[in-house]
This record gives structure tokens, sequence and C-alpha cells, in this order.
């Protein structure tokens, strides 16, 4: 675990976390990234991140910036059995800030920053970051791009109703329920939710089920995570973390739980490429 102050306040609606990570895993290997209600963006040091969807090999790629929308599938993580860099979780509303387009253009997609065509700072990132000799420099770097870039865009957050509908969805509440409180009909919900977001509302909230569960795994027995998660028991949770994980929950836990338990507080819940 690598000591870092939180984000800065002027940064917290566009990131929802900024983790410098480095990870000794003894072998090489390949660990579990997984879906998130946040893009995730990584700057990797030493060597170009290796990641591709899990079970589809042909869409590995190397990347010193990479860069995922939100998904329902993990990733697989390529390593030489130690990896250092730092990770950034993006919110819908950070996605049009930073990056300068909505979090739907990049559904589903795993690519670098030049595919991406995100703002020129955030391409010239990872070079300048690997020019830091120090941790604390490094998380100071990022923090002055990310604001810079804030400043510069100004005010781009999504529509106010559509903001409180992907509230209100990330909290539980009933799909029906969103439309009447923020006034649309369920279709209508269901046009702008994809628009922003690039899933429809109930996708969405799946994820954001997804996450409360992972924040919870390994800290209370399943049963009570199924129950406070809102899944229907233990079974209903195991078979949705293997269709978003790729793993039953007793699987991550004993592969991966170690590692992300190393890592600086303040996690989210699902961190995509999850280092």
């Amino acid at each position: 675990m690598i000591p870092a102050p939180p984000v800065p306040v002027a940064l917290r609606p566009y990131v929802a976390a900024r983790i410098p990570y480095d990870v000794r895993f003894g072998a090489p290997g390949v660990h579990r990234g997984l879906p998130s209600t946040t893009l995730t963006l990584v700057l990797p040091l030493d060597d170009p991140l290796r990641v591709a969807w899990a079970g589809r090999p042909s869409t590995l790629h190397a990347a010193w910036g990479s860069l995922s929308g939100l998904h329902t599938e993990p990733a697989a993580v390529h390593h030489d059995g130690a990896q250092r860099g730092v990770q950034l979780a993006l919110t819908l509303e950070g996605a049009r800030v930073l990056l300068g387009r909505p979090a739907a253009d990049l559904s589903g997609a795993l690519t670098d920053l030049d595919e991406a065509a995100v703002p020129r700072p955030l391409r010239e990132l990872p070079e300048r970051l690997h020019a830091v000799p120090t941790w604390a420099g490094r998380v100071a770097l990022v923090d002055r791009v990310l604001a810079a870039l804030a400043a510069q865009r100004g005010d781009h957050a999504p529509r106010a109703e559509v903001a409180r509908a992907l509230a209100l969805l990330t909290s539980g509440t009933r799909v029906s329920e969103v439309a009447d409180e923020v006034g649309y009909s369920r279709r209508r919900l269901s046009s702008l939710v994809r628009a922003e977001a690039g899933l429809a509302p109930k996708a969405f909230q799946r994820l954001a089920r997804f996450e409360t569960a992972r924040r919870e795994l390994g800290r209370r027995p399943l049963a009570e995570v199924a129950a406070l998660c809102g899944y229907s028991d233990q079974a209903h949770l195991s078979r949705e973390w293997s269709a978003l994980a790729g793993c039953t929950p007793t699987t991550w836990l004993r592969e991966e739980f170690p590692f992300v338990q190393d890592r600086a507080d303040g996690v989210p819940a699902g961190s995509g490429h999850d280092h």
C-alpha cells in the first residue's frame, strides 16, 4: 500500500478514487478487473499495461495509458509478477469534464488514450509521469493535470434529472420509481441513462449492486452480503458474481482479495482493472 493524500475536494465530483499501486504477485500471471459504475484509467510505470476482456485473447493490447468504459464482463490484466502505476476511477461526470465526452461513448471499450482521443494533457501524462522519481510527485502531477482540465472545461455535468436518476438507481430504487421521481416515462428514462452511461437502467443498477457486494465481500458471511445488497439469496449472489466477475465469490476471495485488501482505503467497490 502506498500512502497518498485523498483526492482533492475540487476533483471529487469527477474522480471517485486515485490509487497509486505497487503490487508484488511473486510470479507472472493474470488477475481480474471487475466491472464498475466508474470508468477506469490506468497509468502504469515500468511496462505498458497488458489487458484484454477475459476469455477474449484477441482483445489483448498493451498501453501506457489504458482506459475502459462501463462494462458487464471482467477484464484480464496480465503481469510479470509485479505492477506499479496510478489508477483512476472516473465518475460519469468526470468522463464529460476530464475526457471531454459522455461515458456512453466508451461503453464496453478497452482502449488506450490515443485511440480514445482524450485531451492532450491526458495523452501526455504517462510520459510525464515516468520522469517523476517519487510517489508523492507522481500523485501531485496527476492531480495538477486533472485540476487544470477541470478548470478549463467548466461545468459539463449531466442534466440534473439524469444525475438524480443515476443516484437513485445506484441506491437500489426500482426503475419504475426512479422514472416517477424524475418525471419521465420508463422509455424516456432508459434513453437518457443509455445516452449518459451506455447502459440501460437495469444494467447500471446491476453494476451498482455488484459494487456494493464487492465492498462487503470478505468482511461478512456471503449470506449476509446477499441480503444486504438485495440479492434474493446467496445462490443469486453467486450467479451474478460469476456472470460479472468470471468466478465465484469464494474463488475471488481466495485469489484476489489479499491483494485488494492491501490497497489504499477509499477504493471504490468495483474499480475496473482492480489493482
